[in-house]
């Protein structure tokens, strides 16, 4: 008898396809004696708005990336008001939550004596939007924040208060932009490498290490950026805590997989949008929590993770992303890409359930395909594509076949007009292993492959028809032997 298939799970997004929790700063914390990787992230539930009125806790054993336990509710906002993105430290016992009430206007520090909280006796704070805190190796404290401008101090013992003496403005150049917060001096504007938002400190090989969200005002053409752009997560570093940030580069970019023409220019696959998080070396390896965008507005932002390399240079320079080395010793590192895998390293099980929900590349026809938004609570939710139309592929990167290759595939969705779905290899235009005849109605179909498939392989499905308009609705797929 056929063992029942299993859905794919933790893959990217790494929470269920029903959450919806931006804006991730992930912690690993040591609690009873276990070790876990803890998210706390603003909660997209409002859906016409950004975040919701509650913080909820997810973590995952530092062993296994891909298996998220939901604690549930951790804060609950004190006013009729969005509570925008949080973070939360460990100082001595006890756990500090910085709560953006009021859409991140009031910044409250709250206590709880576990990680998950909950998190009680909010106590307002001098803190600004986005704030960010770092528990130095002293005991001493530094918190960050900022929009469109940076800001950054030290904090008193009561872990609210800014030491007197200590604050200091534009650490980070700050970008162009007339509703930027903060009135900046031009000369620390920085329109290349411009602060924007979601303030992240951490150290690193004994570095202070600013992640931050930044406004690309300037084109990047290897990137596909052409205008003013936000979908960065980037850093900076500097031998002390509140001043001399140097160059870094950029960590993760929420555009998809970029695709470049013979000149290097780029284009990217994936509708870009707002970006927080932030970098945590896990179990012995590093890794970068961002979120993407999913829907049809930045409302139902989704968390996501990627492998990522860290190195320092002879110089003391921080390298975070994708790294080049020459003689042994990094040189330039850029945003590692976008994937549909996650933390499997090794690629999602091609043999399983697989939702239409896990693309990262998504482009082409009228341009209007989209991730539906899902919020049925159960393991086989699937987050469906929408608006597919003539000329749309989605793309995941990457499958694992394994060392024998599967024999055919079975395709959900809804086919609203006749149409072919090609279903090529390593790139969108690359080799073909299936075609799909769908006519209209239908709702599903298996085909064998023409080709063998072995090993880890990007897998794209390509959707044609002879008409304007939504062709179809996919919504899960899997191969079989």
């Amino acid at each position: 008898m056929q063992q029942e298939k299993k859905w794919i799970r933790g893959a990217n997004p790494y929470m269920p396809l029903w959450e919806h929790v931006p804006d991730g700063e992930p912690r690993v914390f040591c609690h009873d004696g276990e070790e876990r990787v803890y998210v706390y992230g603003s909660h997209d539930t409002l859906v016409t708005e950004y975040c919701g009125k509650d913080y909820v806790v997810w973590s995952a054993p530092v062993t296994d990336l891909t298996d998220w336990t939901c604690h549930g509710v951790c804060y609950r906002a004190m006013a009729d008001a969005a509570l925008y993105a949080p973070d939360v430290v460990k100082k001595g016992d006890t756990y500090y939550m910085y709560a953006a009430e009021e859409r991140g206007s009031k910044i409250y520090v709250a206590r709880s004596a576990q990680p998950w909280g909950p998190f009680t006796d909010p106590v307002l704070t001098d803190l600004g939007f986005d704030p960010g805190i770092l528990v130095d190796d002293d005991g001493r404290v530094y918190a960050y924040w900022g929009f469109g401008g940076s800001y950054c101090a030290e904090l008193q013992e009561d872990m609210a208060t800014i030491k007197p003496g200590t604050l200091h403005n534009s650490p980070i150049g700050h970008c162009r932009g007339s509703w930027a917060w903060m009135k900046t001096d031009p000369a620390t504007e920085n329109l290349q490498d411009a602060f924007f938002e979601a303030s992240s400190p951490r150290k690193i090989f004994g570095k202070y290490v600013y992640i931050y969200s930044k406004r690309a005002n300037l084109p990047q053409p290897e990137l596909g950026v052409y205008e003013d752009n936000n979908g960065f997560l980037s850093y900076k570093w500097s031998d002390h805590p509140l001043e001399g940030y140097q160059e870094g580069g950029d960590i993760s970019f929420n555009g998809g997989e970029i695709l470049r023409d013979a000149q290097g220019n780029g284009t990217m696959t994936y509708r870009w949008g707002n970006n927080h998080g932030s970098v945590m070396q896990v179990n012995g390896h590093w890794y970068v929590f961002y979120h993407r965008q999913t829907g049809q507005d930045e409302y139902s932002r989704q968390a996501m993770l990627e492998p990522i390399d860290a190195a320092q240079g002879p110089d003391g320079k921080v390298y975070l992303g994708k790294i080049t080395y020459e003689n042994g010793l990094p040189v330039r590192s850029v945003p590692v890409e976008m994937t549909s895998q996650g933390a499997h390293i090794n690629g999602l099980d091609a043999r399983q359930w697989i939702s239409a929900g896990y693309a990262c590349h998504l482009r082409g026809g009228e341009g209007k395909a989209y991730i539906r938004r899902v919020e049925e609570q159960r393991e086989d939710i699937s987050a469906p594509i929408e608006e597919i139309t003539n000329g749309t592929v989605a793309g995941y990167r990457y499958l694992q076949f394994g060392p024998n290759s599967p024999r055919s595939l079975t395709l959900r969705g809804k086919a609203l007009a006749d149409l072919k779905i090609s279903v090529r290899i390593d790139a969108w235009d690359g080799k073909e292993i299936a075609e799909i005849d769908a006519k209209s109605s239908e709702d599903a179909w298996t085909v064998s492959l023409r080709a063998g498939v072995l090993g880890k392989h990007g897998v794209y499905f390509a959707f044609t028809a002879n008409q304007s308009g939504p062709i179809a609705v996919f919504d899960c797929f899997t191969f079989d032997d």
